[in-house]
């Protein structure tokens, strides 16, 4: 049973490509947070900007040090998380608990149902020095091909090496990433890779019917659409594979998507 109507992607797919600026994203900020947000999100909702293919969240978070989301629940989501600064703490009622880091990929799949928290307090677990520096990572939710699985955890670092040699498979739940994908999610057809550029790297991306690309640090040119900075998004429907070209060092994230949400 799928936990969400989805539906492949017509062959006759037109090409798009509609870009997402820094200023234009949502916010929410509190003294121990701020938070951008790629689509609506919480209190902030646009019937016109939900989702995009199979990606419901793509949130940029910056937490202070000692706070963070005290414990929530979540259900039938691939929540996938990313941390560029600082160490993230994760606990859930499954059971598992550890630090996130920079090029640690981590897999949250929701299922039937989980409770977890999220806070910047490391110490706590690692018996290490107090400290104030706060931390940042983007958080992104896909939505699972079958519903009310049991929760799971996964989690697989990824070295710098291999960032910074093109676009590396993150998480990925497509047949032909078996074995490759830093971690496995229970979405068939959706793939997240990321890359590390050096000012004038370059990469291109995959062409598919669905692809959402995330600037996370730095700032890039990319073919068609010219200069994104950080916190810029790309929306590119039937993309052909442009080229990422990095102006400064940059980081970014790819999602590859071969389904959209959406009955028909």
């Amino acid at each position: 049973m799928p936990a969400f109507p989805t539906t492949t992607a017509p062959k006759d797919l037109k090409p798009a490509l509609e870009l997402r600026r820094p200023q234009d994203r949502f916010a929410t900020r509190l003294p121990w947070l701020d938070s951008k947000h790629s689509f609506s999100f919480g209190r902030h909702y646009d019937a016109r900007d939900t989702h995009f293919g199979l990606l419901l969240v793509n949130n940029d978070d910056v937490v202070r040090a000692g706070t963070g989301f005290e414990t929530h629940p979540h259900e039938d989501m691939e929540i996938v998380t990313w941390v560029l600064r600082g160490a993230l703490v994760h606990q859930d009622s499954e059971g598992h608990g550890g630090v996130i880091y920079p090029g640690l990929a981590q897999r949250m799949s929701a299922g039937r149902g989980i409770l977890h928290s999220e806070k910047n307090d490391c110490w706590r677990l690692t018996g290490g020095a107090q400290h104030d520096e706060p931390v940042h990572f983007v958080q992104m939710w896909v939505v699972p091909d079958e519903a009310r699985i049991d929760p799971g955890y996964e989690q697989s670092e990824i070295g710098d090496e291999s960032l910074r040699g093109g676009l590396v498979p993150v998480a990925s739940g497509m047949a032909r990433h078996d074995g490759a994908a830093a971690i496995r999610i229970k979405q068939k057809d959706a793939a997240l890779y990321a890359a590390r550029l050096e000012p004038g790297g370059s990469v291109a991306l995959p062409a598919a019917p669905y692809l959402h690309l995330f600037v996370a640090r730095g700032s890039i040119d990319l073919e068609g659409a010219g200069p994104l900075a950080a916190g810029a998004a790309a929306r590119i429907t039937a993309g052909d594979g442009q080229r990422v070209i990095a102006t400064q060092a940059a980081e970014i994230l790819v999602w590859e998507m071969h389904a959209r949400l959406g009955a028909g």
